[in-house]
């Protein structure tokens, strides 16, 4: 395997100096990204109405992360985040909407690094390198070698797609409307996963695996769906934006089984492929569980003990489920209270495999905290800005988190703190009683927001 890698690219030598010293050959990275799952979804972080038992396993054999972070609270600036290793006050997508990656040098991407020592690349999915585009190609110009999916996240809403993409050309669904048909998304990002991964070789890969359960539409086949018919309390969604849906507890309960049997196989297929020991595999939720159209996140207890929902900077609304699995490498069973965020992860995974890393990072890599080996870092402090909805800031430091609302109107509105050592629920403000606290974290936000052409705060524009 080190040789075929080796002659793939000639930079690959510096990279794996540190590898062959060791005997070991290099990690192919599998990164599977979960679409509005929120931190109480899992049986393995509380969830007691359905049960995951593949996360689960895939828990137990690994390391369960109790304090990682989207990189936003929604979809597009989130995943802009993990490929970029920039929080929202510096990376260029910070909201939905026509907004995408712009050509290298500006807005590398992970992929490209990892490309660039001899890595195979794919992402398979829901792009996320720009929420709407019509750029089939734009996969391709950002390192990845593969692309199957959505390139619209609007499109993406749909789990029977008139039409997907397969690197650079339309694939086209006549037997489906968007809303129904015959052909389920899921089982075409699975298939061809698998397919990929088989056909790799010898060679090292990094596959970003980005699946759209259990984000609206709830829709899923009915082998997933009839398990749970009866045994919740419905009251039935009606047709809108989202599709009608008669039993909207049992189809997400479904879709969330779905999920996780969709994971469970792709460890299983990495395990017959032989090569789990040499893969580290990463999941998550791009962000916190939705309440929208008549679905609420407190239907199935989807944020558990936190505070908020997707859109919300409060702990629901950001803090996700997030579990590695690397077998021989990650003692089974662990569970860390490292505080973590998807920018975090550019800056791991160029550290595990000798990559360039990405410019202007904000990361601090987690790779000792995945091997126990080494020292870990930690941040000073996390950032957060949000641009719907008046307006949103949050900081992370230590025990304490700082909320701001409403900033668009007044960047300098009040700042609301809580004690998550004392008060996880986030419902006690205690800024009254610390007044030096809350003028760090404003002084770190004014400091983190770096206003662009596109996003500012207040008149704020550059």
């Amino acid at each position: 395997m080190i040789q075929r890698y080796l002659r793939s690219n000639a930079s690959a030598l510096l990279a794996l100096i540190g590898v062959a010293a060791a005997g070991a050959a290099p990690t192919n990275i599998v990164f599977i990204l979960a679409d509005d799952l929120g931190y109480g979804d899992l049986s393995c972080y509380g969830q007691t109405r359905f049960q995951t038992p593949n996360l689960d396993r895939m828990a137990a054999e690994g390391l369960r992360f109790t304090q990682h972070y989207a990189g936003s609270t929604v979809c597009a600036p989130s995943r802009a985040c993990l490929l970029t290793g920039q929080h929202t006050g510096h990376v260029y997508q910070r909201a939905n909407g026509n907004l995408g990656f712009r050509p290298d040098p500006l807005d590398r991407c992970i992929a490209s690094s990892l490309k660039s020592i001899g890595y195979a690349t794919a992402m398979i999915g829901k792009s996320g390198l720009a929420c709407n585009s019509s750029d089939a190609h734009l996969p391709h110009r950002k390192g990845f070698d593969h692309f199957f999916g959505y390139l619209s996240h609007g499109a993406a809403h749909r789990y029977f797609p008139k039409q997907l993409f397969r690197d650079g050309a339309t694939v086209s669904y006549p037997g489906n409307h968007g809303k129904h048909g015959d052909t389920y998304s899921g089982d075409e990002f699975l298939a061809d996963t698998l397919s990929w991964l088989r056909q790799r070789g010898d060679e090292p890969f990094f596959l970003h695996l980005a699946l759209q359960q259990p984000h609206l539409d709830l829709a899923v086949p009915d082998a997933w769906r009839e398990p749970f018919l009866g045994k919740f309390d419905e009251t039935p969604l009606k047709e809108g934006h989202y599709r009608a849906e008669a039993n909207p507890k049992a189809t997400f309960a479904g879709m969330v089984t779905y999920l996780d049997d969709t994971v469970g196989k792709v460890l299983a297929e990495l395990k017959s492929l032989g090569i789990a020991e040499e893969t580290l595999v990463l999941f998550s939720s791009d962000n916190g569980a939705v309440t929208a159209a008549g679905w609420s996140s407190d239907n199935m207890n989807s944020s558990g003990p936190l505070r908020g929902c997707k859109r919300d900077l409060y702990e629901g609304g950001i803090r996700v489920p997030t579990i590695a699995w690397w077998p021989g490498t990650i003692e089974p069973g662990r569970v860390t209270d490292h505080v973590s965020t998807f920018w975090d992860f550019a800056p791991t995974a160029c550290e595990l495999t000798g990559a360039p890393p990405l410019p202007a990072t904000d990361g601090v890599s987690y790779l000792p905290t995945l091997t126990g080996k080494g020292e870990q870092a930690e941040h000073d402090h996390l950032y957060w800005e949000f641009h719907e909805r008046g307006g949103k800031q949050a900081i992370r430091m230590g025990r304490w988190k700082g909320v701001r609302l409403k900033v668009q109107k007044n960047p300098d509105a009040a700042l609301e703190l809580y004690d998550l050592q004392a008060d996880l629920g986030e419902t006690q403000d205690v800024s009254s009683a610390h007044p030096a606290i809350v003028r760090e974290m404003e002084r770190i936000m004014r400091e983190s927001h770096v206003p662009t052409d596109r996003h500012g705060f207040g008149a704020q524009r550059r």
